[in-house]
């Protein structure tokens, strides 16, 4: 993928991720039904998607296969966010997201979970 995708391009791909493979106007259908945006704006950030390398456009009916996973998209925006707002530092994320009453016991007990299984 060329550039970085942006909320509103992330809401195309999102449609995309949940349902697969849609025509265009299908995704456009989704979107006014979950923002109210019209035909028009949708098909627009459809082909900057597809400008991007995130979307690739076959015919018949404008069918759009997303080129980009989600969790390929969720790494490229984390690491973003580490080097932007925490100096390259994940455990600094960390200690911003343990801060206390951020997490219930639950999400705690699933944190714990996952750090003793990467070691």
């Amino acid at each position: 993928m060329e550039n970085k995708l942006y909320a509103s391009e992330l809401k195309v791909m999102e449609v995309l991720w949940r349902g697969g493979d849609q025509p265009a106007r299908q995704i456009a259908d989704i979107l006014e039904q979950e923002t109210g945006w019209n035909i028009n704006t949708t098909y627009t950030l459809i082909k900057r998607c597809i400008k991007k390398g995130a979307i690739a456009r076959s015919e018949p009916r404008f069918m759009c296969h997303a080129l980009v996973a989600k969790e390929e998209v969720q790494a490229a925006e984390t690491a973003e966010l580490v080097d932007k707002l925490y100096d390259g530092s994940v455990d600094k994320l960390f200690a911003a997201l343990l801060s206390p009453g951020r997490l219930d016991a639950g999400q705690l007990a699933r944190l714990r979970r996952m750090v003793d299984e990467l070691e």
